[in-house]
């Protein structure tokens, strides 16, 4: 059950949901539009000594700019 980031496409806001199947409709909660770009989400991992992974640090964000990261994500 993952949670994914969107971005609304026609007013901007930036939503998450926990979809539940992939047959599942995802709408804006402001707008209701269901035209929406899915965001690549970065995370943070821990080690033992309290500093953040490298790895998830570098991670490229999309930011509504697929070129920039390569993905292809537009719903």
């Amino acid at each position: 059950m993952p949670i994914y980031e969107y971005i609304c496409d026609e007013c901007s806001t930036a939503y998450e949901k926990l979809v539940l199947s992939k047959a599942e409709k995802v709408s804006c909660p402001k707008c209701g539009s269901a035209r929406k770009t899915l965001q690549l989400s970065t995370f943070s991992a821990h080690s033992g000594n309290g500093t953040a992974n490298s790895a998830a640090s570098s991670a490229p964000t999309c930011v509504g700019n697929p070129s920039a990261c390569g993905c292809s994500f537009k719903n």
